[in-house]
């Protein structure tokens, strides 16, 4: 159990040094709560409700924003990787214009950045700094007019991948193909080095992440992973590659995705599954899923994830990679459960509460929080100014 001076102490750090956040969904959950229509996208929820209990739709809006300190957040501009080609170009597209139109609805709270500056000057000015990611680098076409459009739109950072291998670059989740980076994708990485795009490592495979090492001459991040070393799941940082980020200047954001947290959780979700297909039911089906579920919690309770399970990732990460090099990417929004204590965008406080607990400094919080992410944004940007 938190204390009261710890949650207040918490509480005194994001007054200082708000979360900035590297990753969350909420802008491609309203395109789904719209009927996949991306011009009600924007208006298919009222962001200043707050949502609470069973009618709660998203993890994310504007009063929990502000009760879980959060001062900037990257918003997912989030293509499914069954968008190809043109398709893919154009629904990237549609969110970024969704993010503008969100931004344009709520301007009391919500205010465009696409600079290290812009981003204080919001948080300074009580708004939360929205900023941009594009995830997953098939929205480009494999094309670098695309890839700098995107950029003059306001986008600060590309996932190299999603789910599925893009032709210049392999995924973690995909067979491997090109065997990390191409010609083509360390051209990629290049430009996006010139323009002042934050290279985006999750979600690629682990070979891809040494290659763009090799070849960013700016930080690299990872805007929503967790360590490999604490929980062996592919979507997660490999120790020899956090070690790589003091080097680099990169900063990996912890990301709360109970089954990459948590190798417990996957096994238990694991036997679940082997034992419905032994059944003949169909684990990918929601309501088999969930029935099986409670079936089995009863006799086999389900593993927890908590604030404790972050905390884990977050004291390895900085071990391995150095307090200047860790923040957070909470990836509200894309998934379909969370962690206690941290069930939607207000549980940052509690988080933070937990790392006071164990004796880190107010300083060192405020670097997770958002001054680490700051200076990598900061530097992107001189690099740019360089080339």
């Amino acid at each position: 159990m938190l204390t009261d001076r710890a949650l207040t102490m918490s509480r005194e750090v994001l007054r200082a040094a708000p979360i900035l956040d590297g990753h969350n969904d909420l802008p491609w959950a309203l395109r789904k709560i719209a009927g996949d229509d991306p011009v009600a996208a924007a208006s298919v929820l009222d962001l200043t409700v707050e949502q609470a209990g069973e009618a709660m739709r998203t993890h994310t809006d504007i009063a929990r924003l502000r009760r879980g300190g959060v001062g900037a957040q990257f918003w997912s501009v989030y293509v499914p990787c069954g968008f190809t080609g043109h398709s893919a170009v154009t629904a990237v597209l549609e969110q970024i214009e969704l993010v503008h139109d969100l931004a344009a609805r709520y301007p009391q709270d919500l205010r465009i950045a696409v600079t290290a500056h812009e981003v204080e000057t919001a948080m300074a000015d009580g708004k939360v700094a929205s900023l941009l990611g594009a995830e997953g680098g098939h929205c480009i076409a494999e094309s670098l007019g695309a890839l700098r459009a995107l950029y003059r739109l306001g986008v600060r950072y590309m996932t190299l991948t999603h789910n599925d291998n893009v032709p210049w670059a392999d995924s973690a989740t995909d067979e491997p193909a090109v065997g990390g980076l191409s010609d083509f994708g360390r051209e990629v990485v290049r430009e996006m080095n010139r323009l002042g795009m934050l290279v985006d490592l999750s979600h690629v495979a682990p070979s891809t992440m040494r290659d763009a090492l090799d070849t960013s001459v700016a930080p690299v991040i990872f805007s929503h992973s967790s360590c490999r070393a604490v929980a062996d799941h592919v979507r997660n940082v490999p120790d020899d590659v956090l070690a790589r980020l003091a080097g680099n200047g990169g900063v990996c954001m912890v990301t709360f995705v109970p089954r990459f947290v948590s190798e417990e959780l996957v096994a238990w979700d694991d036997d679940l599954k082997a034992e419905l297909v032994r059944d003949g039911r169909d684990p990918e089906d929601a309501e088999v899923w969930a029935e099986g579920l409670r079936a089995r919690d009863a006799r086999v309770p389900r593993p927890k994830v908590t604030v404790e399970t972050i905390v884990k990732h977050v004291e390895h990460a900085r071990e391995v990679a150095g307090i200047d090099h860790i923040g957070l990417g909470g990836d509200y929004d894309g998934v379909s459960e969370l962690p206690e204590g941290l069930k939607d965008v207000s549980g940052y406080p509690a988080l933070i509460a937990a790392l006071l607990e164990r004796s880190w400094s107010p300083e060192d919080c405020a670097k997770l929080t958002s001054r680490n992410a700051l200076r990598v944004l900061r530097d992107a940007e001189q690099v740019a100014a360089k080339l």
